[in-house]
Order: C-alpha cells, then sequence, then structure tokens
C-alpha cells in the first residue's frame, strides 16, 4: 500500500474532523477523503463511521490504525524507500541514472550552435 495513502488515513483518524487532517497536510478535502476510500477499497473495509458527526473510527478502523502507524515508522526509518535496491543495509541511497549518451554535446567555439538555424529572410 502507499504509504502516501496511509499518512492521509493517520491524519485524518488522529485529526477532529476531514478538514483539518487536511490542512494539516496541505492537500485538499477532497483529495483526502479519496485517498481514505483508496484505503478503504483495498482493505474491503469501512475504516470510518460515516453517519457521526464527527470523525470516528471503526474497529476495524481502530486496529488499522495501529498497523498503518508502525508501517509508516517503518517507512521513516528507511528513510522513505519503498523497498527492492541492491540488497544492501538500506543506507546510501538510490541507484544513480545514467545519462547514455543523451543530452546536449559541449559548445565548440567557432562552430555553430548545434540544433539553432539562423532565421531566413
Amino acid at each position: 500500500m502507499d504509504i502516501t495513502l496511509l499518512a492521509h488515513f493517520v491524519a485524518a483518524a488522529e485529526a477532529s474532523d476531514f478538514a483539518r487532517a487536511a490542512q494539516a497536510l496541505d492537500v485538499s478535502r477532497d483529495t483526502l477523503s479519496a485517498s481514505v476510500k483508496r484505503v478503504e477499497a483495498e482493505l474491503g473495509y469501512a475504516l470510518f463511521d460515516r453517519t457521526a458527526e464527527s470523525t470516528t473510527l471503526t474497529e476495524i478502523g481502530l486496529a488499522f490504525l495501529d498497523d498503518a502507524r508502525l508501517e509508516l515508522a517503518r517507512a521513516a526509518g528507511r528513510g522513505g524507500q519503498s523497498g527492492g535496491g541492491s540488497g544492501g543495509s538500506g543506507g546510501g541511497g538510490g541507484k544513480a541514472k545514467a545519462n547514455k549518451g543523451r543530452g546536449r554535446a559541449p559548445a565548440v567555439k567557432g562552430q555553430p550552435k548545434l540544433g539553432k538555424k539562423r532565421q531566413s529572410r
């Protein structure tokens, strides 16, 4: 499951309402609500009681909140990496992307610039 979705769920569960949670995350309320609905769709369970006036978790939501907090703590410990990698101990960073010959050629003094044509009249 996406870490961002988990973070949105935890923020919504800990806040008194979705609007405050969205403001704290600096996202729109609709984005936060859509994220929570995606989590619920992936799990197949309702995590929030939609009939309550304030943000109220269901029993399954309370149980999942603890798991989500643990997963977020693990992700923070990994530095936000999404698993995989080179089989190392998790330090150092990701793979560098090779240029593979693409990009600009160095400019040579006295030569016309590549890719630029003079405007004809």
